[in-house]
């Protein structure tokens, strides 16, 4: 594809035109999209969850890993990782980084030799509770501060209803 001279400088024109006028891009129908402004919310909520825990080194995923392995000791990985909605793949490289680091362990099951019994070890149910704290004292503080006790609680009803009946 070849873009004359003309074309160019009539973009740049835009682009410089753009730039005077304010700079910010006019998002037009993309503003009114749930999924679009879903993503951006979750973008900026992951960005300040890694600001808080960033002395621990655990991303979202990995919290919440250790969370269900905290509230239910002796399942499967296959159990935790679809309930977390993560490909196999991508949950096998998770728990290799997670044991890697000494914060859970996978066992072979009794009962079945394919699957793996994942457990938190004692390092790991410390740095859950250092992240729990964390969470609860930053992360979470300033999304309710931002919502009000009103809006969380209608929030969080909204999404639950996407997530189990969309």
């Amino acid at each position: 594809m070849t873009v004359s001279k003309t074309a160019l400088a009539d973009g740049a024109g835009r682009k410089e035109a753009a730039e005077a006028a304010g700079g910010a891009l006019q998002l037009g129908e993309l503003s009114e999209l749930l999924g679009y402004t879903l993503k951006r919310a979750q973008l900026k909520i992951f960005e300040d969850f890694l600001h808080c825990v960033a002395p621990l080194q655990l991303t979202p995923a990995q919290f919440s890993v250790l969370l269900l392995l905290d509230r239910n000791p002796g399942r499967n990985q296959t159990e935790i990782a679809n309930t977390l909605g993560i490909l196999r793949p991508n949950f096998v490289a998770m728990l290799d980084g997670l044991e890697s680091r000494d914060l859970c362990t996978r066992v072979r099951s009794a009962n079945d030799r394919r699957s793996h019994i994942l457990a938190l070890t004692d390092k790991g149910k410390a740095v859950l509770a250092r992240a729990k704290k964390l969470v609860a004292s930053k992360h979470e503080a300033r999304l309710n501060e931002l919502l009000g006790p009103a809006n969380r609680t209608a929030l969080l009803a909204m999404l639950t209803k996407i997530t189990q009946e969309f």
